[in-house]
């Protein structure tokens, strides 16, 4: 079948992170690439570091192959080498970036300048593609689908971008920001609200994961609200289109713009395929601890020899049934931490005293409280903080954990407690509305500000008369509702969403129909 559409996907994010936001980047770009009418390439762009320039986006006289294979090292190379951090490196980039962003401005308000993408062919480079933006979600297969596909590339730092529109609200209500070059394309994909324009002709979509930096902005550090705001606020008026990764995200969208309404659709999240049932391995899972803890002050007991450490870990977790919680998510306010580790404590102190706990996630902000309350009993062996936990290897922890505890205040989708439930684990999360509309009938819920109430679901959940038959029928009706998240389910979904609103399909757009 020909090609019939043509989108740009911004990649940034699956550059950054293993979860949330970066992995629905990557399992969307490789879904999106498995539609035959599709052809989708992917934009390389950073948040503060200038990213080296490709070859040019039109075919020039003289620019020979090896030009291009040089300008493509370039590119991995300013990609994957951290800057030198000397003073004099910093204050250079200092200046190059205050610099850009007083040229962007000026080309930006007297509306010519449109910043210019260029290309980079990474079949010579799929390895590194492959490594830096899909390994962390898709399983090996995929390579070829993803790796080897085409990237433009954005050599101005998205913070310039910012930065460039924020300086025009000195006489302007909204801010106006540069315009990237994207005649190419008939849609340009955006992983959150996008600090920019694009080319006539181009549609935009706003992949909308939450409204929380606006909502519940003391949960977000820095300007990140104003950022936010000021970003979809033009994406807004410029006629994005918003794909909302919940129906709870796009209530909150049309709450801030009720003009959106007839642009904005709830297409779920996927789910990678990385998660599904498996047999129980408490052996693995205590290798996998022991692999991947963090290893950094504070969260890690400090032992004088190597041997020492070897039996601290032999004795806590290697020894006898290994009894544990699970939580996976990012150390920042938002997530609740604090309200797990003291249920947690309260049901040692009743119930299960060898209970431990293990915390998979990356450091946000925020996060001393938690170390602090958890220092005592990492030091006893009975709480393990984790990071850079492959799939493979957390599909085992979601499957041999009691439960998977997802506290949150806020959220846009929940990507735990789906992938829990397909690994055939058992989802207790906060009575929130996003994690009703998500996990339905398949979790356990309490309240996210109420100790006693976590304390009281897990009582109920794991150590009732009941216990049994209330495990088995969460985990079997979890199963069926972690399906609806599938690829194959929410692919179609995005395929007619393109269809309409490129005109490409005869139906009229219908934003109900998609949710």
């Amino acid at each position: 079948m020909p090609v019939q559409i043509k989108i740009l996907v911004e990649m940034r994010p699956a550059m950054e992170g293993f979860a949330g936001i970066p992995q629905e980047a990557r399992l969307l770009f490789y879904g999106l690439s498995s539609l035959p009418h599709v052809e989708v390439e992917g934009l390389l762009q950073t948040s503060t570091r200038f990213v080296a320039q490709g070859a040019p986006e039109k075919p020039q006289p003289g620019f020979t192959p090896a030009m291009a294979s040089d300008r493509y090292s370039n590119v991995i190379a300013s990609l994957a080498d951290p800057p030198r951090q000397s003073h004099l490196n910093r204050a250079a980039r200092i200046f190059r970036k205050q610099v850009i962003s007083a040229w962007l401005f000026l080309t930006t308000i007297i509306g010519r300048g449109d910043v210019r993408l260029t290309r980079l062919n990474s079949k010579d480079f799929s390895n590194f593609i492959w490594q830096a933006l899909f390994s962390k979600s898709l399983p090996e297969r995929d390579l070829s689908a993803v790796a080897l596909g085409n990237y433009r590339i954005c050599s101005v730092p998205r913070k310039a971008m910012q930065a460039a529109g924020l300086a025009t609200l000195m006489w302007r209500r909204t801010a106006l920001y540069p315009r990237l070059a994207t005649s190419d394309f008939d849609v340009f994909l955006g992983q959150t609200p996008f600090p920019g324009r694009v080319s006539e002709g181009t549609r935009i979509i706003i992949r909308y994961h939450d409204a929380i930096p606006i909502l519940m902005p003391r949960t977000t550090r820095g300007d990140h609200h104003a950022v936010h705001f000021r970003a979809l606020q033009s994406n807004v008026r410029d006629g994005a289109w918003f794909a909302c990764v919940s129906g709870t995200t796009r209530s909150n969208l049309l709450r801030l713009f009720p003009e959106a309404g007839a642009r904005a659709v709830t297409i779920h999240n996927m789910v990678s395929h990385h998660y599904f049932l498996e047999g129980a391995n408490l052996k693995a899972v205590t290798d996998i601890v022991r692999s991947n803890l963090y290893r950094t002050s504070g969260w890690l007991p400090t032992f004088r020899n190597i041997p020492e450490e070897k039996a601290f870990y032999e004795r806590h977790i290697e020894e006898g049934s290994f009894r544990y919680l699970l939580m996976v998510s990012t150390i920042e306010p938002r997530k609740n931490h604090t309200l797990l580790i003291a249920a947690w404590n309260l049901i040692k102190a009743e119930y299960d005293p060898s209970l431990k706990l293990v915390i998979v996630g990356t450091l946000g902000w925020g996060y001393e409280n938690v170390r602090s309350l958890l220092a005592p009993q990492i030091a006893r062996g009975e709480a393990f903080m984790l990071h850079a936990v492959p799939a493979d290897n957390l599909r085992l922890l979601y499957r041999n954990a009691l439960a998977t505890i997802c506290p949150s205040l806020g959220e846009g989708f929940g990507f735990t407690g789906v992938e829990a439930m397909r690994s055939g684990g058992i989802t207790i999360a906060s009575d929130i509305a996003v994690h009703r509309e998500i996990y339905a009938d398949a979790a356990i819920y309490f309240d996210p500000y109420s100790t006693a109430s976590l304390t009281g679901a897990l009582a109920d959940t794991l150590y009732s008369e009941d216990s049994r038959a209330t495990l088995d029928k969460l985990k079997q009706r979890g199963r069926e509702v972690g399906d609806r998240y599938l690829p194959d389910n929410i692919i179609p979904k995005w395929e007619r969403f393109l269809m309409q609103i490129t005109d490409k399909h005869p139906h009229e757009h219908d934003p109900s129909g998609l949710c």
